[in-house]
Order: structure tokens, then C-alpha cells, then sequence
């Protein structure tokens, strides 16, 4: 039996609060269960040095875990002296996967910072992140096209990602940690609108999986997907 009775293709409970007077262009608190991260999206009006001489503009991303984000607490990477290679993992994943579908040439000379602050961690905050960067780029999108400092919408279409693993021989959707933490297969898939694909990671933890699991994966991804999206739409068109 799952936590709070949960069948194997069903979401946790998803919520997301915009930040409507905060500093940054766009910002979200988004949560699914227990874990909530904070996005925010900063426009900058410049790029990085190697596209100073092109028609571009660039979109980056930003992630952290705050140090009780966890059951025990972990040091700040800052007091580290480095990021860790899981958190650089992380934000280029998320860097790349928004960028997928960011027309850049329509935002030239722009530059978009995706932040991602892990407010609390229970399974899934990278998959978390790219939802909530998704509705803050969306946000900040908005704010530009209002001001006229963008003609034309740049975003192609929308974005969603969730996680899914196979647990005690049973594909399950959104995972949180405790399942995460016994999953023989973990994976993580990163869809658009049209449930293209932008990104999948697919890893056997404890034992190999099938083809045939790995399209019922994909099959419970996809509906997954499809309602964030549908929660998306809410958010950003609101």
C-alpha cells in the first residue's frame, strides 16, 4: 500500500503558489507531497561573453538544497567551497531541459536565471524543479511581453517532467523517498504538450528491467505528465 492510499499511476497531491510580489520576473513555490522547492526566474540584460556576438538570448538554471531540507542536515555547498556533483548535475539537466523549448533567437541579448531552492526534500525535487522553472519562465515571459521588451513568445510549447521506478515488481508514478529508496528501477522523464520526448534517465538500482516495463513506465509518464501540464495551464493562463 502506498502513502495516503495512492494508486500506482497517481500523482501526489501537486500545489503551486505564485509569488505575485517578489522581486524576480517570475517565481512559484511548488510542491508534490511533501517536497516544495522555490522557483524563481531572473531576467538579465546580457549574455554570456561566447554569444555576445550572436542574435541569441540564453536560458540557465541555478539548484540548491537547503541544509533541513533533509531528515539530517547537510552542509551548504557554499561552506564547501564547490557545488556537489549531484547539484551540478541537477541544474544543467534543468538548464538543458527548459532550453528545449525556448525559441533563444526571439529573446535576444536576454538572459534567464532559473533558481531552484529545495525547500523541502521527499522524492523527486529535480523533477519538481523543471515543473516550477517551466511556470516561473512562463511568468517571466509574460512580464516581458506586457513591457515590450519581447515581441514574440519564445516558449514552443509547455514542459512537464515526473518521476516513475519499479517497487516490489510494480511500476509506480511520482515516487517519494521511502519508495525512492527501494526502487529496483528509478527513472525520470521530461515531456512536452504533444508528450514528445526532451529527456529520459532510466537507471536499474537493484535489478534490470524489461522493455515491456520500460513503455509501462513511459505509458504512466505520459499521463502524469499530461496533468501537470493541465495544472500548468491553470497557473500560467490565470
Amino acid at each position: 500500500m502506498r502513502n495516503f492510499n495512492r494508486k500506482h499511476d497517481e500523482l501526489r497531491n501537486v500545489s503551486v503558489e505564485v509569488i505575485k510580489n517578489g522581486f524576480a520576473e517570475g517565481g512559484c513555490i511548488i510542491s508534490f507531497g511533501k517536497t516544495k522547492v522555490l522557483c524563481n526566474a531572473t531576467v538579465e540584460h546580457s549574455v554570456p561573453k561566447w554569444l555576445d556576438q550572436s542574435n541569441s538570448g540564453w536560458v540557465t538554471a541555478e539548484y540548491s538544497m537547503l541544509p533541513r531540507a533533509t531528515f539530517k542536515r547537510t552542509t551548504r555547498e557554499i561552506s564547501l567551497g564547490k557545488k556537489s556533483s549531484r547539484s551540478t548535475e541537477i541544474q544543467r539537466l534543468i538548464g538543458r531541459c527548459i532550453r528545449s523549448i525556448v525559441d533563444l533567437t526571439k529573446i535576444p541579448g536576454l538572459q534567464i536565471i532559473l533558481d531552484c531552492d529545495v525547500l523541502l526534500a521527499d522524492g523527486g525535487t529535480r523533477t519538481t524543479s523543471i515543473n516550477g522553472s517551466f511556470i516561473a519562465l512562463s511568468l517571466a515571459v509574460k512580464k516581458l511581453l506586457q513591457e515590450k521588451l519581447i515581441t514574440k513568445n519564445p516558449i514552443r510549447s509547455y514542459l512537464g517532467a515526473i518521476s516513475c521506478g519499479i517497487v516490489d515488481s510494480k511500476v509506480m508514478l511520482d515516487l517519494d523517498y521511502d519508495e525512492d529508496a527501494r526502487a529496483d528501477v528509478d527513472a525520470n522523464f521530461v515531456l512536452d504538450s504533444s508528450l514528445n520526448i526532451c529527456e529520459i534517465q532510466a537507471s536499474a538500482e537493484r535489478r534490470l528491467f524489461s522493455k515491456k516495463q520500460f513503455y509501462e513506465m513511459f505509458d504512466v509518464s505520459k499521463k502524469g505528465v499530461s496533468e501537470i501540464i493541465q495544472i500548468q495551464r491553470k497557473i500560467i493562463d490565470d
